[in-house]
């Protein structure tokens, strides 16, 4: 958050007020650190985006990046709280990655933590059954295809326009992309294993993540969607 902040404050001088919500207190505390120069063009706000309170701002630009996912199956509430905050002609900007899957649901990340689990002992078969046990919802299932985000946006929003690109994800090695996953998705999927395991599931990641690149010459490649919505 801290990052996209800066940059928008550095690129936009005329941009009067910034606003921030995270839900972790760390990383408001990291992005207020960050942005303490630009003193009152900066306002962060703790939220909870899957029951968003609503605050005193009307904004010309609202945006999301990539943590949609984070927030199934109740997208619906920050997609209101959206149209709710945006001016009569503002713009919500929604970032959103849509792996394929397959007959589990697994895709993108979810393919590495399973060759992960496997590289710790469990059967390839039975990785399924260990998430469902775990009460881990794969994240390619979280993630609604295109299709599922138009009908849900439709009620609040509407959809004006849309850039899609694939998205490639490189590592320059396992350690890389261990510490990648870790930063990202903390103890989503850690949780899988018993707190002694976790050091060793981290670097089952990376190392799955590695093998994938020497193999193809990436880690991922999956198609990423900007969204420009407005008003209905």
């Amino acid at each position: 958050m801290g990052q996209l902040l800066q940059e928008a404050l550095e690129r936009l001088p005329s941009l009067r007020l910034a606003v921030g919500l995270e839900r972790s207190e760390h990383r408001i505390a990291e992005a207020a650190e960050r942005l303490r120069s630009h003193g009152d063009r900066v306002a962060l706000h703790p939220a909870d985006l899957t029951a968003p309170e609503p605050l005193p701002y009307r904004a010309e630009v609202i945006t999301q990046t990539s943590v949609l996912h984070w927030l199934y199956p109740d997208e619906h509430r920050v997609f209101a709280w959206a149209a709710e905050h945006l001016l009569p002609d503002g713009q919500f900007l929604l970032t959103t990655y849509h792996p394929a899957r397959d007959a589990h649901g697994f895709g993108g990340e979810d393919d590495l933590v399973r060759d992960a689990l496997v590289a710790l002992g469990a059967d390839r078969a039975e990785v399924p059954a260990v998430f469902e046990r775990g009460g881990v919802l794969p994240i390619a299932t979280r993630t609604r295809p295109v299709d599922g985000l138009t009908e849900a946006l439709r009620p609040h929003l509407a959809v004006r326009g849309h850039l899609e690109r694939d998205a490639v994800v490189t590592v320059e090695g396992p350690e890389q992309y261990e510490h990648f996953h870790a930063a990202t998705f903390g103890d989503y999927y850690s949780r899988l294993v018993e707190p002694a395991q976790r050091p060793a599931f981290f670097r089952a990641v990376g190392e799955s993540a590695w093998r994938r690149q020497q193999e193809s010459g990436h880690v991922s490649h999956m198609p990423v969607r900007l969204w420009e919505l407005t008003h209905r």
